[in-house]
C-alpha cells in the first residue's frame, strides 16, 4: 500500500468512529432538552427521571466521543499537511470557530449542568442544557462550512499558490451547505429517537420496573424517529440538484462532466478523475435504509392503546433495528467523501498533493495504533451504554440528591 491509500483509510477509519458518536450526542441533546423543558413547565418529576436516566447515557457518549475527536485532529494534523499548507487560510477559520464552541462554551456548559443539580435554580440548569444544545448545533454547522468547502470551493482567490479567504459570506451559503447540514441534523434525531425506542422497548419486553417512565421514552422516541425520518428523506433528495451543478462527477454522469475532467487533466495532468464505485454503492444502500426506516410510521397507530406493548412483536422489531440508523449515517458519510475524490478540495487541491510526505511504514503504524484506539473507545462506549441502560431509570448516579446533611457538615448552597 501506498502512502495516500493508507492516509485516506485512517481518515475514513478516525472519521466515521467520531460521527457515530456526534449523531447519538446530537439526537439525545436535542431530547434531553425537551424533557427537561417539560419538566420544567409542568413540574411533574418523571421528567426529572427521564433527564437524568438519558441525560447519564448522553455524557457518557459525549465524554468518549471527545476523545475521538482529538485522535481525528491529531490524525488530520500528521498525515494532511499538504491541505493545511494551501487551504489553511480558508479552513482555518471555521474550524477555528468550532474549537471554540465544541471545546470551551459546549464542555463548559456541560460540565455545570452536570455538577449543578440539586444546586443551582431550575431554570438556570434548564438554560445550561439549551446552551448545551445551541452550542452543540453551533460546532455541527462550523464543521460542515468547512466540509463544504472542500466540497465545493468559494469565496477565495489564489495568491502564491496558496488559497485565500475573501468573502466569509460565501462559506455560509455554499450551496452544498444548507440541505446538506439539515440532513445531518435530522439524522442525529433519527438516531436519537431510534435508540430512546429501543432501550425503551428492551425494558419493556423484560418487564422491569418503570413500566410507565419506559411508555413515555417509547411514545417520545418513536414520534421523533418518525418526523426525523421524513425530515432525512427530504433533506437528502433535494440535495442531489445542487450538488450534481456543482461536483458533476459525484453521482456518475452529470451534465459538463466530460468537459470538467478534460480541464482537470489538461491542469493537472493524466488520470482517474472520477471517484469510484464505492460512492454510488454506499448512496444506493443508504436510500435503501432511509426508505425501510420510514416504516416507523406504521409503528405510530400502534401506540393507541398501548398496542405497540400488547402485541410486542413490534417491540422486538424496533429492537433489532437499532443499528439501521448507525449504518444509513456512515454510508451517508461515505456517499459524501468518496463521491468528492480525488480531490482534497474539489477541483482544486488533489489528494495526491495534500498529503504529508510520510514514509508508508510509519503511516500503516498509525493507522494501526489510531485504529485499535478508536475501536476500544467505541466499544467501551457501547459497553458502558448498554449496562447503564440495562440498569433502568429507578436512582441514575446523574442528578442524584445529595446525602442528608449532618449538623458536623452542614451543606452550603451554591446558589441560592
Amino acid at each position: 500500500m501506498d502512502t495516500l491509500l493508507l492516509a485516506r483509510l485512517q481518515f475514513a477509519t478516525t472519521t466515521s468512529i467520531h460521527f457515530l458518536f456526534v449523531v447519538v450526542t446530537l439526537g439525545l441533546v436535542t431530547l434531553l432538552v425537551g424533557m427537561q423543558t417539560a419538566g420544567f413547565l409542568t413540574g411533574d418529576p418523571k421528567w426529572e427521571r427521564l433527564t437524568r436516566f438519558w441525560g447519564q447515557l448522553y455524557v457518557i457518549n459525549y465524554v468518549l466521543g471527545i476523545a475521538t475527536g482529538i485522535v481525528m485532529e491529531f490524525q488530520f494534523g500528521l498525515n494532511w499537511s499538504g491541505l493545511s499548507r494551501y487551504v489553511g487560510n480558508v479552513f482555518g477559520a471555521p474550524l477555528a470557530i468550532e474549537t471554540l464552541l465544541a471545546f470551551f462554551l459546549e464542555s463548559t456548559f456541560l460540565g455545570m449542568w452536570i455538577f449543578g443539580w440539586h444546586r443551582l435554580r431550575r431554570g438556570l440548569h434548564l438554560a445550561l442544557l439549551w446552551g448545551v444544545a445551541i452550542t452543540a448545533y453551533a460546532s455541527a454547522f462550523w464543521i460542515m462550512v468547512a466540509n463544504s468547502w472542500l466540497q465545493n470551493p468559494v469565496g477565495y482567490e489564489l495568491r502564491d499558490g496558496v488559497a485565500h479567504l475573501t468573502d466569509f459570506g460565501a462559506l455560509l451559503t455554499n450551496p452544498t451547505l444548507g440541505m446538506a447540514f439539515g440532513h445531518v441534523l435530522a439524522a442525529s434525531l433519527l438516531t436519537g429517537g431510534m435508540l430512546m425506542a429501543a432501550v425503551s422497548a428492551r425494558h419493556l419486553i423484560r418487564r422491569t420496573p418503570d413500566f410507565a417512565l419506559f411508555r413515555t421514552s417509547l411514545r417520545i422516541g418513536l414520534v421523533v424517529a418518525a418526523l426525523a425520518i421524513a425530515a432525512v428523506q427530504g433533506f437528502g433528495f433535494a440535495q442531489f440538484g445542487p450538488v450534481g451543478q456543482v461536483q458533476p462527477t459525484k453521482f456518475g454522469g452529470g451534465p459538463g462532466r466530460d468537459a470538467l475532467v478534460a480541464e482537470w487533466t489538461a491542469r493537472f495532468g493524466p488520470g482517474d478523475w472520477t471517484p469510484p464505485v464505492l460512492s454510488s454503492v454506499g448512496l444506493g444502500f443508504m436510500i435503501l435504509i432511509g426508505l425501510t426506516l420510514g416504516c416507523v410510521w406504521l409503528l405510530l397507530p400502534l401506540l393507541w392503546r398501548d398496542a405497540v406493548i400488547r402485541l410486542r412483536f413490534p417491540l422486538w422489531l424496533i429492537l433489532f433495528a437499532l443499528p439501521l440508523p448507525f449504518v444509513a449515517v456512515l454510508l451517508g458519510w461515505i456517499a459524501r467523501e468518496v463521491g468528492r475524490q480525488p480531490w482534497a478540495a474539489y477541483g482544486l487541491l488533489p489528494n495526491s498533493r495534500a498529503v504529508s510526505d510520510v514514509d508508508a511504514g510509519l503511516m500503516l503504524t498509525s493507522l494501526v495504533g489510531f485504529g485499535l484506539l478508536l475501536g476500544a473507545l467505541a466499544v467501551t462506549n457501547w459497553v458502558l451504554l448498554a449496562r447503564h441502560a440495562a440498569r433502568g431509570a429507578h436512582d441514575p448516579a446523574l442528578g442524584r440528591p445529595p446525602a442528608p446533611e449532618s449538623d458536623d457538615f452542614p451543606r452550603q448552597p451554591v446558589l441560592a
